[in-house]
Formats: C-alpha cells, sequence, structure tokens
C-alpha cells in the first residue's frame, strides 16, 4: 500500500511518523507551502515533497488530507480527479459535516472510497495514540489500517459526516461541561465547599450518562419554570460572592425559554422522542434569525415568567 500524506502539520507528521515506523509507505506528502523541517522530515520516512496535486498521485492508494477544514473540500476537488479507482481517501480535517458530504458525492464521481474521520483528543499530547472517530462505507477497513500504529479508532457509521457531527456533539457537551464546572467550582471555592461539592455530586459517578441525559430531557419541560427560579437564586448568590454568572446566565434564558413555550403549549407527554420534537420548536432560529434579536426574544421570555 503507497500512501499520500496532504498537509504536512502535527497531525500529519505524527500519524506519517507512525505509518512509517509500522513498515507502511508513506510515498509523498503534499504541502502548499512546506517548510525546511518538512522537507527533512519527508527525507526521513523515505517520502518526496509535492506543492502541488499532479500525476503522481494516480499511484497512492491511500490518501490522507490532514489539512485546515476550510480548506478541505476544495483539497478534494483537486486530489480526486487524480485517484485511481478504488483508491481510499481519508478526511482527517475538521471540516464542517455537509462539507464531508459534498465530498464523499465528488468521491462516487470518482469511483473513489471517502471515509470522515474526526479526531477526539490533543494531537500534540498523544500523537498517534490520540482516539478516532470513523464514518464512511470503507470505515472499518481504514478502522484496520489505524489499529495496527495502536490508535483507539471507533467506527461510528457508514454515511460520511457522521464522525465530524459526533465531534461536534462531543464538543457541545464536554466544553458546555468544561464551562459550567469552572463556574461551579469557582463559587465552591468562594464558599470553602470544595470537597464537599465533588461529595454531593458522587452520585453521577454511579449512574448511567444516557439515563441521566435523557431524564434530564424528559422532565425539562414541565418542571422548567421551579427550576428557573433556582438557576435566577443561584445567580444571586454568586454575584454576592463576587463570581460572574455568565454560563448559569445562560442556563436561565434556556430555561425561561421553555418555561414561556410551556405556558403557550403545554406539553403533556413523557417520552423522549416528543420532548425532543416539542423542544426543537423552541429552538428554532426567529423570523430574524440573529442572535441580538433572539437573545432579546428570550429576555422577554425571563421577564413573563418572573
Amino acid at each position: 500500500m503507497k500512501i499520500a500524506l496532504i498537509g504536512g502539520g502535527m497531525v500529519g507528521r505524527s500519524f506519517s511518523e507512525a505509518f512509517a515506523a509500522n513498515g507502511m509507505n508513506v510515498a509523498w506528502i503534499w504541502d502548499a507551502k512546506p517548510s525546511p523541517e518538512l522537507h527533512a522530515f519527508a527525507q526521513s520516512i523515505g517520502a518526496s515533497v509535492h506543492e502541488r496535486p499532479g500525476q503522481w498521485l494516480s499511484e497512492a492508494d491511500l490518501v490522507v488530507s490532514a489539512v485546515f477544514g476550510t480548506v478541505a473540500y476544495e483539497v478534494a476537488e483537486l486530489t480526486m480527479p487524480h485517484l485511481h479507482a478504488n483508491a481510499m481517501f481519508v478526511d482527517m480535517t475538521t471540516a464542517d459535516p455537509s462539507d464531508m458530504e459534498k465530498a464523499s458525492d465528488l468521491s462516487q464521481m470518482h469511483h473513489v472510497n471517502f471515509v470522515d474521520v474526526a479526531i477526539t483528543g490533543a494531537v500534540n499530547l498523544h500523537g498517534a495514540k490520540t482516539p478516532l472517530l470513523c464514518a464512511g462505507e470503507k470505515a472499518a477497513d481504514v478502522a484496520q489500517i489505524f489499529k495496527k500504529l495502536g490508535t483507539p479508532i471507533q467506527v461510528v457509521g457508514d454515511k460520511p459526516g457522521d464522525a465530524a457531527s459526533l465531534k461536534l456533539l462531543r464538543s457541545i457537551f464536554t466544553k458546555g461541561l468544561e464551562a459550567l464546572t469552572v463556574e461551579c467550582l469557582l463559587m465552591a471555592e468562594k464558599r470553602g465547599l470544595r470537597n464537599q461539592i465533588h461529595e454531593i455530586l458522587s452520585d453521577v459517578d454511579q449512574g448511567s450518562l444516557r439515563a441521566m441525559m435523557e431524564s434530564m430531557v424528559c422532565t425539562h419541560i414541565e418542571h422548567s419554570a421551579r427550576r428557573h427560579k433556582e438557576v435566577v437564586e443561584a445567580q444571586r448568590q454568586m454575584e454576592q460572592a463576587g463570581v460572574l454568572p455568565l454560563v448559569t446566565h445562560s442556563v436561565e434564558l434556556l430555561f425561561a425559554r421553555t418555561a414561556n413555550r410551556h405556558i403557550q403549549f403545554p406539553f403533556t407527554d413523557k417520552g423522549i422522542e416528543s420532548a425532543l420534537a416539542w423542544l426543537a420548536e423552541s429552538a428554532k432560529p426567529d423570523a430574524t434569525g440573529t442572535l441580538h434579536e433572539r437573545l432579546r426574544n428570550e429576555l422577554l421570555a425571563v421577564e413573563l415568567i418572573k
């Protein structure tokens, strides 16, 4: 198998080095502005460096794209016409899921196999041992290649774009949780209760995350007005303690939005699917579609339920 790397940054180098160390032939590296360090790296693994696509790509069996997400589709457009039928194109960029889907459609026109691979950790810390998600019809084949490097990789579907979407969803959850944790521990430290809050939240460790998330959604609508009041009180105490409640203020707006809509359109079901469908109506952008106008409407909703 002959491998071509597109993009000579940290991701590309880390995985190319691992491919080479495991006896795989990284024959080419394409980078628009190759540095002297990249030339030296390429020489060390026996790869030639190119600044543009060309006929040389026709010999590649596996192409790994590790460029910026903003140019990922453009790079795919430039690459695929040169590839032989059944070549594998692995997109390890941070491109939007919609761009992944477009690239997948393009690959079918050129009879190329396209696989979406999303990076879910820090490559600068873990190198080729960074966890990955992959999606596409040939995702299982790609996963086997990466497993030879000792890479933790999980196949999440046969539709390109699914891996990128799941990475985004993971980020929504983990980064949101991180922000809330910052505010919570700052407040706990102010009150001298940091050790105790870990004990009070220990029940979270003992249960199922999925069950907890679905329970929160199922009970959110019915109890949104009462929980909104709790969040308002929490903010008041945070401000008194000298902690600015940025994330908690947004939490207040979400509960206010739900409570206000529940007054207008009462929700009586209990299932997760129907709850999500009802909440999806609340989450739609308003007519203007602007963040400023949306925030103004949420603030009005707060006033309605106070």
